[in-house]
């Protein structure tokens, strides 16, 4: 079954994020999303079913990660925190 962006569209304030276990980029934005006190569900594209395809499409063919997902159904590739802040209003 495919995965659908709008499956994974967060609530208000917070973000989904696609990462793997082994992403350098990954644990970054965690790290700077868990100091900022930035809420979000972190979803691993190779644990998930689908989540790799969803990425892959959402980055015309590359599984780049951290892909996000915001709240109003936006995307953003490896986006630094500051930009995550700014574009949920915070």
């Amino acid at each position: 079954m495919a995965a659908t962006a709008e499956a994974f569209t967060p609530d208000a304030g917070s973000i989904t994020m696609f990462s793997t276990s082994w992403c350098g980029y990954c644990r970054r934005l965690k790290s700077q999303l868990d100091t900022a006190g930035i809420g979000y569900t972190e979803v691993n594209i190779e644990d998930v079913d689908g989540t790799a395809e969803l990425v892959a499409e959402i980055n015309g063919g590359n599984q780049t990660v951290p892909t996000v997902i915001f709240p109003d159904g936006s995307s953003a590739t490896n986006p630094s925190a500051a930009e995550v802040k700014s574009r949920l209003g915070l």
